[in-house]
């Protein structure tokens, strides 16, 4: 479970009574499939024909960039978390992580999933468990856009505990 059972209105849409603008949705987008891209060669290279998570990261930039709509990407989204459930470990979460990043244009908050899942895969792919997954965090907050990045950090304290405390610090 990776959204909260309140809404932060920092990350609803304005037009739909929030304060998120039609912009830093874009930016949370772009940064979640960035997160995803990041892990996906773990699922890509277990599953190498299937391409339902690579077209899911694909779709979120394309909404972002205004190629394609909220219901492609969220649909593409599902395919990908499909893709996922029959494995286990980082190809998994690799493929979640991609799956959430195809669902930010239809709920925002999912930006977190892809981050955290792919904190997960990191942490499943190797030895190095716990700090792999930090350094994927360090990584992954490198390259959060300047105008969302105080927003996504006060939202991973806020909900570190429902996303398995992957941003714990």
């Amino acid at each position: 479970m990776i959204l909260p059972e309140v809404r932060d209105p920092r990350l609803v849409t304005i037009r739909r009574g929030g304060g998120l603008t039609d912009g830093d949705h874009r930016l949370l987008a772009l940064w979640a499939a960035e997160c995803a891209d990041h892990v996906l060669h773990l699922f890509e290279d277990e599953q190498p024909s299937d391409t339902r998570p690579r077209e899911a990261v694909e779709a979120a930039r394309a909404w972002a960039e205004g190629r394609t709509g909220v219901m492609d990407a969220r649909a593409r989204g599902g395919h990908a978390m499909g893709a996922a459930r029959p494995l286990r470990g980082a190809a998994r979460h690799a493929a979640y992580a991609a799956g959430q990043a195809a669902c930010v244009p239809h709920v925002p908050e999912h930006d977190l999933g892809a981050a955290a899942y792919a904190i997960k895969a990191a942490r499943a792919a190797g030895a190095a468990g716990p700090a792999a997954g930090r350094r994927e965090r360090d990584w992954q907050r490198e390259r959060l856009p300047e105008r969302v990045r105080a927003l996504v950090l006060d939202d991973q304290a806020r909900r570190n505990a429902i996303c398995w405390s992957v941003f714990d610090d």
